[in-house]
């Protein structure tokens, strides 16, 4: 533009370009703040976005207005002049523009300082913990330095321990006293306890053996035997018993001292014959067996504990016996307890039944030991003995008072006194 000079006059800016600069600062501020902004943003950041674009838009609303020139007093200078309308919409638009958008950027700045303080202070403290620490641990790793030791006060240590020592012994020798005083009370008591056992090991197993099966025989069909039947089923001498499971072979022709009716009973029962007493089964008169109640339990044989039962039987009980091919049976009529010397019995029997086959059993009595002797006597009942022989008397009718019954071997403190006495 030309002044009335002739000289060229600057035209002022456009209020365009001003519109256009400050437009193109505040979406460069726009592209910023989008570019710190989080892809996730929270309901009160999408509110404080909105409002802040909402004044953005009012200042470009207000640049968009062309300025109005006007002539100034000096007609040579023309400026641009706003109206005033246009000033308070342009101050009120920036206004608001810098409260939305510096406000937030102000705050998220706050914020932003908040935690970096919040997270120095918490690394300060955290490092003074570890220090602290470390001042802990290494007053604990170093020794401790032990104060020096005075040789009064060694030696004071020395008689100390020693003193120590020596109670302890004390105390244990006294416990040991008192322990050691039993043990030959002990070892007493388990002597006696085991000669016992040894001297009445009889007793015992005998007792036991009584009510199974003293003649080592697990079957029980000697118990179905017919009565009635005369023809042998052993081709030698046997003995059976049905109530007592028992069947035993019978050894004849021993003597009657008590080491060759043991020896005969060691390997079964035995015939004891002697004068009045010496039938053999079918003839007229008495029969006698004698075998084992009870023996020593290292007795290597089969047949100790035979006639252990014995005491167990009643009238009635039945006895069989096969000899020579035949079979006799034999009913139980009696029983009685005598001494060993008392022989005489057996012929008492014969005599209080004349002209009866008889049979009778004897052993020691109580069980396990030879003090008595028990008793039990049947007579024939089949087969018939209307035409028995009698009995053919012994070789040696002599007296019988010098005989004694036979007994169980002797027990290992009898052998023992027998041995010391020069009785064998």
């Amino acid at each position: 533009m030309d002044n009335k000079n002739g000289g060229q006059i600057s035209t002022p800016p456009s209020w365009n370009v001003w519109g256009q600069a400050a437009a193109k600062n505040a979406q460069q501020a726009k592209k910023d703040d989008s570019a710190q902004q989080p892809q996730q943003l929270t309901p009160a950041q999408r509110q404080q976005q909105t409002a802040t674009e909402l004044a953005r838009k009012k200042v470009l609303e207000a640049y968009k207005s062309q300025p109005q020139y006007y002539k100034t007093a000096t007609a040579q200078e023309t400026t641009p002049q706003i109206k005033q309308e246009d000033w308070r919409k342009y101050h009120s638009a920036w206004q608001n523009y810098y409260q939305k958008y510096y406000g937030e950027y102000y705050g998220k700045a706050a914020q932003e300082y908040v935690a970096r303080e919040k997270m120095r202070m918490e690394r300060e403290m955290a490092e003074k913990s570890r220090k602290e620490q470390e001042s802990i641990f290494s007053k604990v790793a170093e020794p401790t330095p032990e104060p020096e030791t005075t040789p009064e006060e060694v030696a004071e240590i020395q008689n100390s321990f020693r003193e120590r020592i020596r109670k302890t012994a004390e105390k244990r020798a006294r416990k040991n006293k008192k322990f050691y005083k039993w043990i030959p009370l002990g070892i007493g008591i388990f002597v006696l306890i085991c000669g016992v056992l040894l001297q009445y090991n009889q007793v015992i197993a005998a007792n036991v053996v009584a009510y199974m099966s003293p003649g080592d025989n697990s079957s029980n069909t000697i118990t179905a035997i017919d009565p009635t039947l005369t023809i042998a089923t052993h081709d030698s001498p046997y003995l059976m018993i049905p109530k007592l499971n028992v069947e035993v072979p019978v050894v004849f022709g021993s003597a009657n001292d008590v080491a060759s009716m043991n020896i005969a009973m060691g390997n079964g029962v035995a015939n004891f014959a002697v004068p009045g007493a010496s039938a053999k089964p079918g003839e007229i008169g008495n029969f006698v067996i004698s075998g084992h109640s009870a023996g020593n339990v290292y007795q290597n044989t089969n047949y100790k504990f035979i006639f252990s039962g014995l005491p167990r039987m009643v009238d009635g009980d039945l006895i069989y016996m096969d000899y020579e091919g035949k079979r006799y049976t034999y009913k139980m009529i009696g029983h009685t307890i005598v001494d060993p010397s008392d022989v005489n019995v057996l012929v008492r029997i014969a005599n209080d039944n004349p002209d009866k086959p008889l049979i009778t059993l004897l052993t020691c009595y109580p069980l396990g030991t030879s003090r008595q002797r028990y008793v039990i006597y049947g007579e024939q009942i089949n087969p018939s003995y209307e035409e028995a022989p009698s009995a053919a008397p012994v070789v040696d009718e002599g007296d019988t008072a010098d005989t004694s019954m036979p007994q169980g071997d002797p027990t290992p403190l009898e052998q023992l006194w027998k041995w010391l006495t020069g009785q064998q």
